[in-house]
């Protein structure tokens, strides 16, 4: 690397957009071989698809898997990253240390197996096997190639116990369950619900709120056989089926449950369900929206048109400590397991 160039910990070294963005603003990105002094290159095993990015590629190539991943591969050959241009959101990956820069802050070695905490959205990404092992139907992505790390970005070492793809999963929605966990502290044994319940990042969110002392738990989920998994899996007080995108719907639904709730958790993968869980929260509640599909102008409009008093939160990917907590859920509620491996 020229020695002349210096890096910033954030990747604005590696933005080839004229301006001055960040590198998830950024239309491409730089992927070269080479590091800079605080990087780390990862040689890929697995991507993991963020559930939005994936079901809109899903829809928009009415389910052909071979058109899914010739439009994988021409974003990331285009924009040096994987980046849906419709969601805007990435996921993240699994594989080996490569190389660790001499400056590199994130405590990584030459042969770790770890899974990337930030988003493919903003890690320089480069596929070198065209997918070639992948049908383009599911999120889970087995791929060969690299991707670099920033001084600021973040992996963990993938536990011993655990097979991969299960580690990849999990730590792709490890920041829902960890911000749950703390909006629930803050009430009184609250009334939760959790909206898409059935679902990754739902049913992690549904055993954190009980860990954390929710008084009743609520789960929501669009289809009959979707609660029969969620009541076998016993983590939810109550189990609903509601179409999240009907606002009455959803609202009726949670009411007959035992709601409104205190703490509402938006975790589907579909837009539209921003009015919905306005109405299923009480007054002063919290709704927490974990899904990239939500309309973030639409929820803040449909909050005050509605005249609802209620906090409202984006759900941030990052908590510290928030892959631990997510593998430990996953460990101590075997029916998070199972749900989880019936996905798989």
């Amino acid at each position: 690397m020229d020695a002349v160039l210096t890096s910033d910990p954030t990747g604005l070294h590696r933005v080839l957009d004229d301006a001055a963005v960040l590198p998830q603003a950024a239309q491409r990105l730089d992927t070269r071989r080479e590091l800079w002094p605080d990087e780390v290159r990862i040689r890929v095993e697995r991507l993991n698809l963020d559930a939005a990015s994936f079901r809109q590629l899903e829809r928009k190539h009415d389910g052909d898997g071979a058109a899914v991943r010739a439009e994988v591969l021409e974003i990331v050959a285009a924009r040096g990253k994987m980046q849906n241009p419709e969601t805007g959101s990435g996921g993240m990956l699994v594989g080996t240390v490569e190389e660790v820069g001499e400056r590199s802050p994130l405590g990584l070695r030459v042969g770790d197996r770890v899974a990337t905490l930030v988003s493919l959205s903003l890690t320089p990404l480069v596929i070198e096997d065209g997918l070639a092992r992948w049908d383009g139907r599911s999120e889970q992505v087995p791929a060969d190639g690299y991707a670099v790390l920033f001084g600021r970005s973040i992996a963990a070492v993938l536990p011993d116990d655990l097979a991969p793809e299960l580690s990849l999963a999990v730590m792709d929605v490890c920041g829902a369950p960890a911000l749950t966990a703390r909006v629930v502290e803050q009430y009184e044994r609250p009334t939760v619900a959790v909206v898409g319940g059935g679902g990754k990042s739902g049913s992690l969110s549904l055993a954190a709120a009980r860990d954390a002392g929710a008084g009743r738990t609520i789960g929501v989920v669009p289809h009959r056989a979707e609660a029969e998994a969620l009541e076998a899996a016993a983590l939810a007080d109550e189990v609903v089926v509601a179409d999240a995108r009907d606002p009455v719907a959803l609202r009726d639904a949670v009411a007959a449950a035992g709601g409104p709730a205190d703490v509402t958790v938006v975790c589907v993968d579909v837009p539209g369900c921003e009015g919905g869980a306005i109405l299923a929260t009480a007054d002063r509640g919290t709704v927490v929206f974990f899904s990239m599909a939500t309309s973030f102008s639409a929820a803040a409009l449909g909050a005050e048109g509605l005249a609802a008093d209620v906090t409202m939160l984006v759900g941030n990917g990052y908590a510290p400590g928030h892959a631990e907590h997510a593998l430990r859920l996953l460990r101590d509620h075997g029916g998070v397991r199972r749900l989880f491996e019936e996905r798989l």
